[in-house]
């Protein structure tokens, strides 16, 4: 049986959820997911310091064999991409491109809001990549730095969440936006609430759906290799504290991950 080898990285647990919606489209793939979590955040660093560090990532998953790999950090998409491309012998997907893409499809008032980490907002790299594309659109971005706390510390009180949230979503509700980008991996936990929050008139994109389609549209021309040469669909990999990221990745999944390794780069 013929499977596509598919290498993931990000600076932490939140590209498991580039992860779920890659495998819910490409579901007889096989992944290597390595979570750089020793030296996340990588919205805080230079641009040169992350390209270095997407580089190594890369390096190490090149030698796990992976056919295609997949930037799931958006920082890292929005810097080092490029770089990336040049590098590597194999195809490269980011989050960014894949989903100015798909705003670009979906706006029709051509407001879009972005919500993001701090460090995300604060390097312009989604209002960037939308205003090349679409130069006549306005563009929104809010931080929402609760949100992640929100999903790593696994807050589940619906009324907490709903008021966190309101209170978050309150700047851009105000905007008139018609399409909103959940511009950080951990927001499609919270997806639900925000759909809720935002009304059902409003697009919501999750980049990592958007990298998951471009990838399967385009895996006809990738590589394959047999299922005996990597016999684990899942292999995880990380630079720091694998009981944490297991247990949060797991909640991200919804499965159980047999192994999560340490590496050093």
């Amino acid at each position: 049986m013929e499977t596509l080898h598919i290498g993931v990285f990000d600076s932490g647990v939140g590209g498991l959820t580039v992860l779920k919606e890659l495998n819910h489209l490409l579901p007889s793939a096989s992944y290597t997911y390595f979570g750089d979590c020793a030296r996340c955040p990588y919205g805080s660093k230079s641009a040169s310091t992350v390209i270095r560090y997407s580089l190594e990532n890369a390096q190490f998953l090149l030698t796990q064999g992976v056919q295609v790999l997949v930037v799931a950090c958006n920082t890292a998409s929005s810097v080092s991409l490029d770089r990336l491309e040049q590098t590597l012998s194999i195809p490269v997907i980011g989050t960014i491109k894949p989903t100015i893409e798909k705003i670009a499809q979906v706006t029709t008032k051509k407001r879009i809001g972005v919500i993001a980490t701090r460090g995300t907002v604060r390097s312009q790299a989604f209002q960037r990549e939308i205003a090349k594309r679409l130069p006549e659109a306005e563009v929104f971005a809010t931080a929402c730095p609760l949100f992640v706390p929100l999903v790593e510390e696994r807050v589940t009180h619906p009324l907490i969440i709903r008021m966190i949230i309101k209170e978050s979503l309150a700047p851009l509700k105000k905007k008139g936006i018609d399409t909103l980008v959940l511009g950080c991996t951990h927001y499609p936990i919270l997806e639900s609430y925000i759909r809720e929050e935002m009304g059902p008139d409003i697009a919501i994109i999750n980049p990592g759906k958007a990298c998951a389609e471009e990838l399967h549209a385009l895996k006809r021309d990738l590589p394959t290799t047999t299922a005996q040469e990597h016999s684990e669909q899942y292999r995880f990999f990380v630079s720091d504290d694998p009981k944490r990221f297991k247990s949060t990745g797991e909640a991200f999944l919804g499965f159980a991950l047999k192994r999560v390794l340490l590496c050093s780069l």
